[in-house]
């Protein structure tokens, strides 16, 4: 690791100083690794892994543009990765926070009687009671009870952002159970 981090130092200084080639051998080596990378933090995120090529390609603009302020005196790695991080978390914010469920799993629903109807009361309320008390009464409230995440903040005493907290961690718990069965 520690040789591959002082030949990236090595060509970023020599890229700075003008050698093209070595600008073209320093993208191509990390290439691969910011794209792991991306891919990883995608993974972590719950986000679909094929949009790591935008983000690598997002990191190596600000590479390119920002490479005058990388001081020559420190290695090369922290300041890549640094820059590499942010334009995750960037992507990250512009996606929002999404939960992919796959169609299928709701395949019958769908294609029989409206939720309300396809689902007994009962099986709601088990499904419900399998998860943390926080998490079931805010599911209660909004999927169940049809009110909004204002009022479910003021009714709950917490905030609007909790409440969201909650709603997608409880919905996330529910399809990995539902996924389970």
């Amino acid at each position: 690791m520690r040789g591959r981090e002082d030949e990236w130092t090595d060509l970023m200084r020599s890229a700075n100083a003008g050698d093209n080639a070595a600008y073209h051998r320093l993208l191509k080596a990390v290439t691969p690794v910011l794209r792991a990378g991306a891919r990883r933090g995608l993974a972590r995120a719950g986000q679909p892994v094929d949009q790591s090529e935008d983000i690598v390609q997002d990191i190596l603009l600000a590479v390119h543009l920002k490479r005058h302020t990388w001081d020559a005196n420190a290695p090369f790695a922290p300041w890549l990765f640094a820059i590499a991080r942010n334009k995750l978390i960037d992507a990250l914010r512009r996606r929002g926070r999404r939960v992919f469920v796959n169609i299928d799993d709701f395949s019958e629903t769908l294609a029989g009687a409206p939720v309300e109807e396809s689902v007994p009361p009962s099986e709601v309320t088990t499904h419900l009671n399998g998860l943390p008390k926080r998490q079931r009464d805010v599911l209660q409230s909004i999927a169940v009870d049809s009110a909004s995440i204002k009022e479910t903040a003021a009714k709950l005493s917490m905030t609007e952002g909790a409440v969201r907290v909650a709603l997608h961690r409880g919905l996330t718990g529910l399809a990995s159970k539902l996924r389970k069965e």
